[in-house]
């Protein structure tokens, strides 16, 4: 363990955060003083009720409310309720600023670039929503977004919301199946799709394939196209219509806001798929608010006017998180196609031409940023970015190293870790505290998150089980056609009773933070002793040879033994030498019990749409078992290069 942080916090910027005025206002009217955050953080699990109603007052949420109950049935998870007497709408909250300062800058790869004033969403949203009305959108109903990350899409979220419907979405690189494993379930109303996308430099067309799914969703009465890339109209699916003659009757007006109870519906969202169809996750819109609220101004200092940036898909949980940034008055900063094209400067052409104060990305694309020796500090002045955010996969020491080598040295890097489940995150960011090498910085406020060992017992400095132990607001409100909720509560509570299991392999560290060593279904048991994944990771894509790897524990002579998938840089091959290299860097990284037994390269590592490695995929694989829903992954056909390998049945 390091002896000295990578990074603290100057006073001067201790003193200006948000989370140094909170403490302030809260302690002085609770009578009480805070000496830092692990004190907040302290009162915040222990006084629920008091934390979220100050979240409510500091965050200044529009609504009525929040009532005389903050929390109801507070002993129950599932079953605890958040402010039952809070009405609320989740645009108005979001639509707060109607002047001429950016609300959303657009760049789609080096194809497209926009920006739109907070008056002219406002104004879009008002056009769309009487759109949507006028085709009997209304409270409870569902609109789907097919569609890439661009303004369109935040806008019909908006202007869906608005109106009480729920709102769900999943990218345009899906294919039909996909589609229709999600949507199909949830039967939308309304569709809003794209002409088509870029993605690496090429021109992708998508309205034949929406043409097909839309002829198994006959729930869908209009379908809205939002041109990005200037396809001919003729080519739209039958009945479909564009953006602008959608809402040419309409006139920008007031946005009248549907305001509902605080626990209804605002978002569905869907598990990864690959076991099965994907589960349909249905967060309030409340909860989720208040939760990115929490997050965006408490635990990422965001501030009015800053400039949000996430890499994301409308696909993956990020992007929700990120719209949110517009509830805390900053500035969205949208990116839609490969983060390497035309290569890997241009999200740091972006950072650098919109002044971006957070940068949000994957653990991977630090780590591919790492690996082709990039260097922003030699090209990049980015005097504005205080926080730089990483997420989906545990982020490894040497990613640390990368960032605060080769990317800024004054700044907080925030690895953070939740999930689409709780649409938020477990453990992030602190902006008046240190950055340690190799961990989250501190478990997320208001979540009572502890590690329990194999015998439920909470430990401390231990590899165990991620649980919380008491309600938060963003739990999922419900699974979508789960109507006994039997499947909600076998997929968080059936370990723990009454405790959420987040399914996470983690440790608590001296320093009140995290390490997250990977997910404990694919967490490795040779021998019986419990090895997570992330491990391995960090010691082999140290080689230069390694881009990526994969791990899985094959079943072996009644017991499990390791076997490491490699992906080698172009013109290498896995020979003796290499693979003795790589097993002795696991070795002497970690334990012998670490070293993989077969060590096998490979052409691909097949992937989910949001870019996460798929383990349990493979390893099903490799045992002959069927994978259920190969429409999940991004890049299906990498599974066959898995299947009869003569290196593992020997």
């Amino acid at each position: 363990m390091p002896e000295r942080p990578l990074w603290s916090p100057s006073p001067d910027r201790i003193a200006a955060a948000n989370l140094t005025r909170f403490m302030q206002e809260v302690g002085a009217q609770q009578g009480m003083s805070f000496d830092g955050y692990d004190a907040l953080y302290d009162w915040s699990i222990s006084q629920p009720e008091a934390f979220w109603r100050a979240i409510w007052d500091f965050c200044g949420v529009i609504g009525d409310g929040p009532g005389a109950v903050a929390l109801a049935d507070g002993d129950k998870m599932p079953g605890a309720q958040f402010f039952p007497e809070a009405q609320i709408n989740f645009a108005e909250n979001l639509l707060r600023r109607r002047d001429e300062s950016d609300a959303m800058v657009f760049w789609a790869e080096d194809k497209v670039k926009r920006r739109m004033s907070w008056r002219e969403l406002y104004d879009q949203v008002s056009r769309l929503q009487q759109a949507l009305a006028a085709e009997g959108v209304g409270p409870g109903d569902r609109v789907a977004g097919y569609m890439p990350n661009m303004p369109e899409t935040v806008i019909a979220m908006l202007a869906t919301t608005s109106l009480g419907a729920i709102w769900s979405s999943c990218s345009p690189d899906f294919g039909i199946q996909g589609v229709l494993d999600r949507f199909g379930q949830i039967e939308p109303k309304v569709l809003f799709c794209p002409d088509g996308y870029f993605y690496n430099g090429k021109t992708i067309q998508t309205l034949g394939r929406t043409a097909e799914f839309l002829a198994d969703l006959p729930s869908v009465k209009k379908t809205v196209v939002a041109p990005l890339i200037d396809a001919d109209p003729a080519a739209y699916p039958a009945g479909a219509v564009g953006w602008a003659d959608f809402i040419a009757p309409f006139e920008a007006k007031e946005v009248a806001y549907t305001r509902q109870p605080f626990n209804r519906p605002l978002y569905i969202m869907y598990s990864s798929g690959t076991t099965g169809k994907p589960k349909c996750i249905v967060h309030g819109v409340g909860g989720t608010l208040l939760q990115h609220l929490k997050e965006h101004q408490l635990q990422s200092d965001v501030k009015p006017g800053d400039r949000v940036f996430y890499f994301t898909t409308c696909g993956w949980m990020m992007w929700n998180w990120l719209v949110s940034g517009l509830a805390s008055e900053a500035t969205l900063l949208l990116y839609d196609g490969s983060p390497f094209a035309p290569g890997p400067e241009v999200l740091f052409d972006f950072a650098q031409a919109e002044d971006m104060t957070l940068f949000g990305t994957s653990a991977k694309y630090i780590d591919a940023l790492n690996k082709a020796g990039f260097d922003a500090k030699a090209g990049y002045d980015l005097p504005k970015l205080r926080a730089m955010a990483s997420t989906g996969s545990p982020l490894v020491p040497e990613g640390f190293d990368y960032v605060y080598q080769h990317i800024k040295d004054d700044l907080c890097l925030s690895s953070i870790a939740g999930g689409t489940d709780i649409v938020s995150c477990f453990m992030l960011g602190n902006p008046i505290g240190p950055v340690w090498r190799g961990e989250i910085q501190k478990r997320g406020l208001g979540m009572a998150v502890e590690v329990w060992d194999d015998e439920g017992r909470p430990v401390v400095g231990e590899k165990g089980e991620l649980v919380c132990v008491k309600p938060f607001p963003s739990m999922p409100i419900a699974f979508w056609n789960d109507p006994d909720g039997a499947r909600y509560r076998a997929a968080y509570f059936e370990r723990y009773p009454g405790i959420w299991h987040h399914g996470d392999y983690v440790e608590l560290t001296e320093h009140g933070g995290v390490i997250v060593y990977g997910r404990s279904d694919a967490t490795l048991n040779p021998g019986g002793v419990r090895i997570g994944t992330a491990e391995i990771y960090r010691q082999v894509e140290q080689l230069d040879e390694v881009e990526e790897s994969l791990v899985i524990g094959q079943d072996w002579q009644g017991d499990v033994r390791v076997v490491l998938f490699v992906r080698l840089r172009p013109g290498v091959s896995l020979d003796e030498e290499l693979e003795g290299r790589i097993k002795q860097q696991v070795k002497s990284g970690c334990t012998p019990r670490h070293v993989p037994a077969r060590v096998v390269q490979v052409g691909d590592i097949p992937r989910t749409k949001s870019g996460k490695i798929v383990e349990l995929a493979v390893r099903d694989t490799v045992h002959g078992r069927p994978i259920k829903n190969k429409e999940a992954l991004a890049n299906p056909e990498a599974l066959d290069l898995y299947r009869d390998l003569p290196q593992l049945q020997q």
